[in-house]
């Protein structure tokens, strides 16, 4: 998270200050309510302080537009596409979808992204082609069919929008549905692919929430941090996770002009959490360094080794501590006098982190691939800086694994073709592991990084494919290693011609890596290759797949 200014130098925050003054005037009992009040109002607030730094970095990161090569005009572009609301759209048959967009909502606000809210009952084609990004929350009723508030949607948008109108809407749809109905989550679908063959283009790829599943959800949330620049949003549910002990850290890329990028190996408290497939999701609870939680000790005059609970579970106060968001200093003081434990129920946790898992279950160990991030103040990002940095080998990391099933590898041996870049290759590592355990030994990798003499993740793992030929191809690209700056999409676009008689014979597609750039710039090669309506069915039929972040 971002540092933030004096909350008394911000002139819509003055009346919270007033408040938190009068607060220290309370008793303990009352200043413990109010102290739940003055955090609310925080979190609502204080990400918003870099709104427009944020508005403008997701815009550009939606845009594709990286360092050295903006298209002309692109900043003005990527500012104008940040100052447009996001129109966040749901249809609703039960009041469930209306509550996500409502949740939705206030976390984009609360990280300074402005934004629409609209029923699909008010929802036309003309402000679709008006808009520049849209956030889609449907339901599914009955055998497929949509929701009554969106029963004029034929009338009114697949028959008024123009083919070409919607062309720069870049969109995300949670799809909500029952997966013992034969046409689970039909009209998320229906709408996906109305979109794309307007040639609307896709964030990220579809959420499916089957039954309200929690982990779906907190997926959803995950790609609203992205879309807000990485602002720390606080979960909707209060988080369950395992603990599992960090057991190995290496450094993958010593030298290299990239981030330090570590590969994490963790062993579950609990031998009956080795439970995942290929595809699955990390989520990781972070922790804050180990300076936070003294210097706030020390400003409320207590001891960290004071016991409390925290998530359920008996903790020390100084562990529990760095679980939490914290308060600005202007509001620290009304913490002050609070039994310790009530000071833990007052403070949200922090946020999860999501990281794809590069290992199988039978190596009996979750290992991640997962680049240091530090902002630009030179703090080290919450989770990454947690995991590569601060807890020590041998720490208990708080961790769950969530199911990915629109991940998961394909059920029989056709080819596969695997596409990535950077840290996307834990993805695409544990997709290639599973093959080999089936048998599976039509493989395809296409993957880019920086520098081959200091960024060839996993290299001993690739080579010995190769050797066993379970990779029949390989085709790595690094960007910095003289010439013209190429990419993973501009391989994929050289080899058309194969990737076409691979996908002619039956090949899925898996993407893992980066949205920024990577994601749009592949799915835009594809496009080329195989055209726009065959790779549209290649997803509908389960054939394109992607992990994207």
């Amino acid at each position: 998270m971002k540092s933030l200014p004096t909350f008394a130098a911000i002139a819509p925050i003055a009346a919270i200050v007033a408040i938190a003054g009068g607060v220290l005037a309370l008793t303990a009992r009352d200043r413990w309510t109010m102290a739940a009040g003055v955090v609310a109002a925080y979190l609502a607030f204080c990400v918003g302080i870099l709104a427009r730094h944020r508005r403008r970095r997701a815009a550009r990161a939606a845009w594709g537009i990286t360092s050295g090569n903006a298209p002309h005009n692109a900043d003005a572009d990527a500012d104008a596409d940040a100052d447009r609301p996001t129109l966040i759209a749901f249809a609703s048959q039960t009041g469930f979808a209306e509550q996500l967009a409502e949740q939705t909502a206030r976390a984009l606000r609360g990280a300074g992204v402005p934004v629409r809210v609209t029923s699909f009952a008010d929802l036309d084609g003309r402000q679709l082609a008006a808009c520049g990004q849209a956030l889609f929350l449907v339901s599914t009723t009955g055998e497929g069919d949509a929701p009554d508030s969106a029963s004029g949607f034929t009338r009114r948008l697949i028959a008024g929008v123009a083919p070409e109108s919607l062309r720069q809407l870049r969109y995300g749809i949670l799809a909500l549905g029952d997966s013992s109905y034969a046409r689970f989550c039909a009209f998320g679908h229906t709408l996906s692919t109305w979109l794309q063959r307007h040639h609307a283009q896709p964030l990220f790829d579809m959420v499916e929430v089957d039954n309200g599943d929690p982990g779906a959800l907190r997926h959803w949330q995950n790609h609203l941090s992205a879309l807000s620049g990485g602002a720390e949003i606080a979960d909707w549910e209060r988080p369950r996770y395992g603990r599992w002990r960090l057991v190995e850290r290496r450094l993958l890329n010593p030298g290299s002009a990239g981030a330090p990028a570590f590969h994490l190996a963790l062993i579950p408290e609990d031998p009956a959490a080795l439970d995942w497939s290929a595809g699955d999701i990390a989520e990781v609870g972070p922790r804050h360094g180990p300076g936070f939680a003294a210097a706030l000790l020390a400003r409320l005059s207590l001891d960290g080794a004071t016991p409390v609970r925290c998530d359920g579970r008996p903790a020390t106060l100084a562990e529990a501590l760095a679980t939490r968001l914290p308060l600005p200093d202007a509001h620290i003081d009304t913490l002050v006098g609070l039994p310790p434990q009530r000071i833990v129920d007052a403070l949200p946790a922090l946020p999860h982190r999501e990281y794809s898992i590069a290992s199988l279950p039978a190596d009996g160990r979750l290992e991640l691939l997962v680049r240091q991030t530090r902002h630009d103040d030179g703090r080290l990002g919450l989770a990454s800086g947690w995991l590569t940095e601060h807890a020590p080998v041998g720490t208990a990391i708080a961790l769950r694994v969530r199911v990915n099933r629109a991940f998961h590898p394909p059920a029989d041996g056709r080819p596969l073709i695997l596409i990535g870049n950077g840290t996307g290759l834990a993805g695409l590592r544990a997709q290639l592991k599973a093959r080999e355990a089936a048998g599976h030994r039509r493989n395809w990798l296409l993957f880019g990084e920086r520098s081959a003499a200091h960024d060839a993740f996993h290299d001993a793992d690739i080579v010995r494919w190769q050797a066993s030929g379970l990779l029949q191809r390989v085709d790595r690209v690094y960007s910095r290693d003289g010439g013209p700056l190429r990419y993973v999409q501009h391989v994929v676009a050289a080899h058309g011609v194969t990737l076409r008689d691979w996908i002619a014979q039956g090949a899925a597609v898996y993407v893992c890596g980066s949205l920024q750039g990577m994601a749009g710039g592949v799915h835009d090669a594809l496009v080329s290759i195989v055209g726009d309506d065959a790779l549209r069915q290649m997803a509908e039929d389960g054939r394109y797949r992607r992990d994207v972040y």
